[in-house]
């Protein structure tokens, strides 16, 4: 958290600033990620990653942003329909939208095509 916070003082990102290269001879999660195969295996990694909340959160957030990019509700209605908050709307349209990570796009546009 200390590291956190300093990050945040100093103006780095701050997700960028936690993620440290793996030690000689490991692999990222990255990588480890990449090497799945199937949407079982992908599953049970996270299901071993992630605890039950986290899983909750990543799932409540994948929802959310496939609704923003239907435009078919209000952030409103978004946040009713999935029980997320409106800011976890706010938050998350944010990374869809206007960030330039494209994490999300990148991976709803391949998944439209």
């Amino acid at each position: 958290m200390i590291k956190q916070k300093q990050a945040q003082q100093s103006g780095q990102n701050v997700a960028k600033a936690a993620i440290k290269p793996p030690a000689k001879g490991l692999v990222s999660l990255e990588q480890a990620i990449l090497a799945l195969k199937t949407p079982e295996e992908v599953t049970n990694f996270l299901s071993d990653l992630l605890t039950p909340a986290e899983r909750a959160a990543f799932d409540e957030r994948w929802l959310i942003a496939q609704k923003l990019v239907s435009k078919a509700e209000t952030y409103r209605d978004i946040a009713a329909s999935t029980g997320a908050s409106t800011t976890t709307v706010t938050r998350v349209a944010r990374f869809l939208f206007d960030e330039r990570h494209h994490g999300y796009k990148t991976i709803l546009d391949r998944l439209n095509t």
